[in-house]
């Protein structure tokens, strides 16, 4: 059974900092994203990460302030945001693909999703 687990989220102030973590089982995957989604708007790209040779892709509105990242051994991809603005509350979600075409950003490319977590950035 494939599982994609997150975990992390919570209620922190604006400048702050919060590490989702997105635990892994039941299949090998060639790149994992991060996504979000806030009431009202659509689901948005975050981030992904290949996990052979470890490149990393990032949306323009969290680069430099959100760093992807994964540990192997654990089979885990982590989410590290710092700079919290209010803007960025949301659910978070991690996905999962094995397959190699098309753009990371597309959520259409990930079979597997997360149940979310909810990040939440007061002002």
């Amino acid at each position: 059974q494939v599982q994609l687990v997150e975990s992390g989220g919570g209620l922190v102030q604006a400048g702050g900092s919060l590490r989702l973590s997105c635990a892994a089982s039941g299949l090998s995957f060639n790149t994992y994203g991060w996504f979000r989604q806030a009431p009202g708007k659509e689901r948005a790209f975050i981030a992904a990460i290949k996990w052979s040779g470890g490149s990393t892709y990032y949306a323009g509105s969290v680069k430099g302030r959100f760093t992807i990242s994964r540990d192997n051994a654990k089979n885990t991809v982590y989410l590290q945001m710092n700079s919290l603005k209010p803007e960025d509350t949301a659910v978070y979600r991690c996905a999962a693909t094995r397959d190699i075409y098309g753009t990371d950003a597309w959520p259409g490319k990930y079979d597997f999703w997360g149940q979310g977590t909810q990040v939440t950035v007061s002002s």
